[in-house]
C-alpha cells in the first residue's frame, strides 16, 4: 500500500481536543448562529417532551371522564406544540447549513490560498488527487460533523436527559423496568462501532485506490487506445470497483444489522413496560395514561442512542479529515519572500549566475558548479542531452527553487532579496508543454490581467503570426478552449504561449524547448516572430534544434549538469566537442555518435 493509501486509511480518535480547537476558530465568526442552534435543540427537546405527557394528561384526565372540550384542549397545544417545533427545527437546521456552508467556503478558500503558495518542489511529492481530496471530500466531511454531528449530539443529549427525568419522575419503578435493556443496546452498539469503523476504513482505501486509477486512466487515454489496453484496464477497474462494492455492501450489511436491532431491543423494552405496567393499572397502582406515555417515552429514547452511533463515525471520520487538512496547511512554504525584501522599480536584465549547485532531493546534484553571466540584451542559447540541468536553470531563475550553494542574480542582486511576483513580473517563460486554462483564447493569452485590453492581445497575436489561425476560428478570440486546449495543434497552443508572453512585455524572456514541437511551416510562421520578441530583451533559449539558436549571441553546451563548453555557433563547431556532436547527430543522423 503506498503512502497515499496508507493516509486514506487512518482514523483516529472521535474527539480530539486539539484538532476540535483548531476547528472551532473556523467557527468563531459565526458563534452567534451556533449559540443559537444550540438553544432552540433545547427548546425543541423540551417541547417534544411535551407530547407524551399531554397524551396521559388526555388519556387519565379527559378520556376516563369522558370530557370532550379537555380532550379538544389537549388536542389542539399538541397541534400548537407540533407547529413551533416544525418551525424551530426548520430555523435550527438553516442556521446549522448556512454555518456549515460557510465554514467550508473559508477552510475551502484558505486551503487554496496556502496551495498557491507552496513551492513546485511540493507538488512534486504530493500527488493531484491527493490534493483535489483535500479540498472537496475532506471539506464536506467536516461540513457533515459541524451540521450533523456535533451540534446535533446536543440535541440527542438534551432529549436523553429529558426523557430520563421525566421518566423516573412518572414512576421510579417502571422507568427502571424500561432501562434493564440498556446492557443490550450498549453491546448491539460497541459492535456496530467496531465494525463499521473496518468497513469505512476499507471504504476508504477502496476508494481512494479508483480515484487514482481514473484520474491516470483518462489522462492516459491516448497511450491506452493506442497500445490496446482497454481491455487489461476495464479487467482491472473491474477488480477495483469490485473490491470497493464488497466495503460498501459489508457497511450496508451492518447497518441493516444494527438498526432493526436497536428496533428489536426497544421492543422488548416496550415489552417489559406493559408487562410490568399492565399488572399494576391490574392492582390499580398505575394509570393507563401513564402506561401510554412510558411506551412512547422508550420509543424515543432508543432512537437518539441509535442517532449516537451513527454520529460517532461522523466525528471519527471527521477527526480524520481535519488531521489530514491540518497537516497541509501545517506545511511550510519552502521558498519564502525576504522579511525586508527589496523593490524592483524596473531592471535592466543583467542575469549572473555564481558557483550554483542544485538538487531536488538534496542529495543527486544536478547542477553543478555552474557559473555563467548574461549582459542586458544578450540572446543566450543552452543545450546539451537531456538530463544535462537546463530546465533547472530556468526552475532556479524563476525561483522555483532555491540553489543549495551559490547565488544567482539579477542586475548585481541576489533574486533571493526581491518579493517573488515582483521578481517574475520581469520574467516571462514559454514552455514546450504550454498548458491552456478553461475559457476563450483572448483570456489564455492575457491570463486575466485587467490592465492588458483586446487591443493588445490582438496586437501581440499578430506579432507572432498566431492571428492566422484564430481568425479561422467560429468565435475568434472569444472561441472557448477546451480541457487543455485539446482541439488545438501542439503549433497553435505554442503559438499562443508566445503571444501570451509577448503581451505581459517581460524584460527577460525565457524559452524552454518553445519550437521542438512545432512543424515546418509553423516553425517558419515563428522565425521572424522570434526575432523580434527576442529584440531588445535579455534571452535564455533552450534547445534541443539547433536550427533555431545560430543567431543567439553566445551558446552554452551543458552535460551532467556542468558547464563544458561557451561560444557562437561557429566557434563551438569548430571546438568540435559536445556542440559539434549534438550538430552532428541532427544533421547527420546516419553516423551513429554519442555525445560523451
Amino acid at each position: 500500500m503506498n503512502h497515499y493509501h496508507a493516509e486514506e486509511e487512518i482514523l483516529g480518535k472521535a474527539y480530539d481536543s486539539r484538532l476540535m480547537r483548531r476547528l472551532i476558530k473556523y467557527l468563531a465568526p459565526y458563534k452567534l448562529y451556533v449559540v443559537i442552534s444550540i438553544i432552540l435543540l433545547l427548546f425543541i427537546s423540551i417541547l417534544q417532551l411535551a407530547g407524551p405527557y399531554l397524551t396521559k394528561i388526555a388519556i387519565d384526565r379527559y378520556i376516563a371522564t369522558g370530557d370532550v372540550p379537555g380532550l379538544s384542549r389537549i388536542a389542539l397545544i399538541l397541534l400548537a406544540i407540533l407547529i413551533v417545533i416544525f418551525f424551530l427545527r426548520y430555523l435550527q437546521i438553516y442556521l446549522m447549513q448556512f454555518t456549515g456552508q460557510r465554514v467550508m467556503f473559508d477552510m475551502r478558500m484558505k486551503l487554496f490560498s496556502h496551495l498557491q503558495e507552496m513551492s513546485l518542489s511540493f507538488f512534486d511529492k504530493n500527488p493531484v488527487g491527493r490534493l483535489i481530496t483535500r479540498l472537496t471530500n475532506d471539506i464536506e466531511v467536516l461540513n457533515e460533523m459541524l451540521t450533523s454531528g456535533v451540534i446535533a449530539i446536543f440535541g440527542d443529549i438534551f432529549s436523553l436527559a429529558g426523557i430520563v427525568i421525566v421518566m423516573l419522575w412518572l414512576n421510579f419503578k417502571l422507568a427502571l423496568i424500561s432501562f434493564m435493556v440498556l446492557p443490550l443496546l450498549v453491546y448491539a452498539t460497541v459492535i456496530f462501532r467496531q465494525k463499521v469503523r473496518k468497513s469505512y476504513r476499507a471504504i476508504r482505501v477502496r476508494i481512494a485506490r479508483i480515484n487514482a486509477f481514473l484520474q491516470e486512466s483518462i489522462v492516459g487515454m491516448p497511450i491506452i487506445q493506442i497500445f490496446n489496453r482497454e481491455k487489461k484496464n476495464l479487467r482491472k477497474f473491474e477488480g477495483l470497483n469490485h473490491h470497493y462494492l464488497e466495503a460498501c455492501l459489508r457497511s450496508i450489511f451492518y447497518h441493516a444489522l444494527f438498526h432493526p436491532s436497536v428496533e428489536i431491543i426497544g421492543s422488548l423494552a416496550i415489552a417489559l413496560i406493559i408487562w410490568y405496567g399492565g399488572s399494576q393499572i391490574l392492582k390499580e397502582a398505575l394509570t393507563f395514561g401513564v402506561l401510554v406515555a412510558f411506551i412512547q417515552y422508550v420509543g424515543r429514547f432508543y432512537r437518539p442512542i441509535g442517532d449516537l452511533s451513527e454520529k460517532y463515525n461522523i466525528m471519527q471520520s471527521a477527526m480524520a479529515a481535519s488531521e489530514r487538512i491540518f497537516k497541509l496547511l501545517d506545511t511550510q512554504v519552502e521558498i519564502k519572500d525576504p522579511e525586508l525584501p527589496l523593490s524592483i522599480e524596473g531592471i535592466r536584465g543583467e542575469i549572473e549566475f555564481k558557483n550554483v549547485w542544485f538538487a531536488y532531493n538534496g542529495k543527486d546534484y544536478v547542477l553543478r558548479d555552474i557559473s555563467f553571466h548574461v549582459r542586458p540584451g544578450e540572446k543566450v542559447a543552452i543545450v546539451g542531452a537531456t538530463g544535462a540541468g537546463k530546465t533547472s536553470i530556468i526552475n532556479l531563475l524563476a525561483r522555483f527553487y532555491d540553489p543549495q550553494k551559490g547565488k544567482i542574480l539579477i542586475d548585481g542582486m541576489d533574486i533571493r532579496n526581491f518579493p517573488q511576483k515582483e521578481l517574475r513580473r520581469y520574467l516571462g517563460i514559454v514552455q514546450q508543454d504550454v498548458f491552456l486554462f478553461s475559457g476563450s483564447i483572448e483570456d489564455n493569452i492575457r491570463l486575466g490581467e485587467n490592465r492588458i485590453n483586446s487591443q493588445q492581445v490582438r496586437k501581440s497575436a499578430r506579432y507572432v503570426n498566431a492571428d492566422k489561425f484564430i481568425e479561422k476560428l467560429p468565435h475568434g478570440y472569444q472561441e472557448e478552449v477546451h480541457e487543455r486546449g485539446s482541439l488545438l495543434s501542439v503549433g497553435q497552443k505554442q503559438l499562443l504561449a508566445f503571444a501570451r508572453a509577448l503581451v505581459f512585455d517581460p524584460r527577460i524572456l525565457i524559452l524552454d524547448e518553445a519550437t521542438s514541437s512545432i512543424d515546418t511551416e509553423t516553425e517558419m510562421l515563428i522565425q521572424n516572430a522570434l526575432a523580434k520578441l527576442l529584440q531588445y530583451r535579455t534571452s535564455i533559449v533552450i534547445a534541443h534544434r539547433l536550427s533555431t539558436i545560430k543567431d543567439v549571441d553566445r551558446t552554452i553546451a551543458m552535460h551532467k549538469g556542468r558547464i563544458r563548453e561557451v561560444g557562437t555557433h561557429q566557434e563551438l563547431l569548430k571546438k568540435k566537442g559536445i556542440y559539434y556532436r549534438l550538430h552532428q547527430l541532427q544533421y547527420q543522423p546516419q553516423r551513429n555518435k554519442s555525445v560523451v
